[in-house]
């Protein structure tokens, strides 16, 4: 397997370009299944193994997907088969995406149990309850989840989300958009990429209302039809590179972005005593001579990103003072700490609060990524640290980020991609 070698302690400066948002483009390859004709997708983070990995499941069901650069065409009217086999979805949670948009064109959908970084349960009961709700059958058989419409149709319904999953929320968008009738969802997930799939659908004939707030309204309509439509930026890359900035002590501008999706974070960011100024298509983040020492509690949007939290724990470790880190999303999302321990770092768990006393200075160590953000988190340490780390398994981070060597590299950072 590759690594990262990291020779740390260089204020990074200069600029870099912000991709096309994973989390964002994922589920709307998968609303590409919802009809015949070609959809097209720029600002696509086409370089990411996730990516990659959704080709190969949505080529197995039959769709033809043509990549080009940063741009995706799909054309699903070939799809021959409603199965996504255990051999696919296992390397990727988003898998369990194309669910929804099967159910709702095909009326029948079989789907693996999904696989992804070992952060925690992150239980499919919201979606399989939600399309209950909306009149299908559905059976759990040897890792499989089989769904079925009962009738002629989906029918529209009123369901309330037990809690706002993001995965399930946009699941039930595209189940509900062929529903007959009016669905309500109720406690959805809020984040711009929710909104963002929206928007797409919006485009290619679907009613749906009331994105980004907790209520979502879909009148069914009886197809849809092409579109073309640029992702919108990944706020965590960004969210990432921030750090970068900050913990260095140097200064990055950010392009193809906003602070606006990053509120909650850049404001974190900020009391810790970084710089962040809008421009044009992006923002500056320039850190501060200190670091201050900044509790936070993991939220659902608006608040502070779960997949930010590993990021600002590698910044806390070389804060003044002491920080609270509470994690109230996922139960096994501090397996960073051990590897960031390796590196002098002086945090100590107690349930779901990481206590982190900021130390110093971090030392280059051997550590190994454990999921995709935690991986990263490892990166922004040994960018501060001083000597050499040396990040394993880093196959986690090409899930989620393009070319992260090379980007930090065109800012001064001594890093460099090493084949196992």
């Amino acid at each position: 397997m590759d690594k990262i070698v990291i020779t740390g302690g260089k204020p990074l400066d200069g600029k870099i370009l912000i991709s096309g948002g994973k989390n964002a483009a994922l589920p709307l390859m998968c609303a590409a299944i919802l009809t015949e004709d070609d959809v097209i997708f720029e600002n696509a983070p086409n370089a990411l193994a996730d990516m990659e990995s959704l080709k190969h499941l949505l080529e197995h069901l039959g769709c033809d997907v043509e990549v080009k650069g940063s741009t995706t065409r799909i054309n699903a009217r070939g799809i021959h088969h409603q199965v996504a086999p255990y051999d696919i979805v296992r390397k990727m949670r988003a898998s369990i995406l194309v669910l929804g948009p099967l159910l709702a064109r095909f009326g029948q959908a079989t789907v693996s149990y999904p696989g992804g970084c070992a952060i925690g349960a992150r239980p499919i009961d919201v979606t399989l309850n939600g399309l209950e709700a909306l009149g299908a059958e559905i059976t759990l058989d040897n890792g499989y989840v089989h769904a079925k419409v009962k009738g002629d149709q989906l029918q529209g319904t009123h369901f309330t989300l037990s809690v706002p999953s993001w995965t399930g929320t946009e699941n039930l968008i595209m189940a509900a958009v062929f529903a007959e009738g009016t669905t309500t969802l109720e406690n959805v997930a809020r984040e711009p990429e929710v909104v963002d799939l929206c928007k797409c659908l919006n485009s290619m004939g679907a009613k749906i209302e009331g994105a980004g707030t907790s209520t979502i309204t879909i009148q069914g309509v009886e197809r849809l039809h092409g579109t073309t439509h640029k992702i919108m930026t990944d706020r965590l890359e960004a969210g990432t590179y921030a750090v970068a900035a900050a913990i260095t002590g140097g200064k990055i501008q950010l392009d193809n972005t906003t602070h606006e999706v990053l509120y909650a974070f850049t404001e974190a960011l900020q009391r810790a005593g970084a710089k962040v100024t809008p421009v044009p298509n992006g923002m500056i983040v320039e850190g501060g001579y200190d670091i201050h020492p900044v509790d936070i509690i993991t939220e659902p949007y608006p608040g502070f990103a779960t997949d930010l939290q590993a990021q600002m724990m590698a910044l806390m470790t070389i804060a003044k003072g002491t920080s609270l880190i509470k994690e109230t999303i996922f139960e096994n999302r501090f397996m960073h700490v051990p590897e960031l321990n390796r590196m002098g770092a002086n945090i100590t768990i107690q349930g779901n609060i990481a206590v982190v006393r900021g130390v110093p200075k971090l030392q280059g160590a051997p550590v190994m990524a454990t999921d995709l953000r935690a991986s990263v988190s490892m990166v922004l340490a040994g960018l501060a640290a001083e000597g050499e780390t040396v990040v394993n398994r880093i196959y986690h981070l090409d899930r989620g980020y393009e070319r992260l060597d090379e980007k930090l590299k065109a800012c001064g950072a001594n890093v460099k991609r090493v084949a196992g």
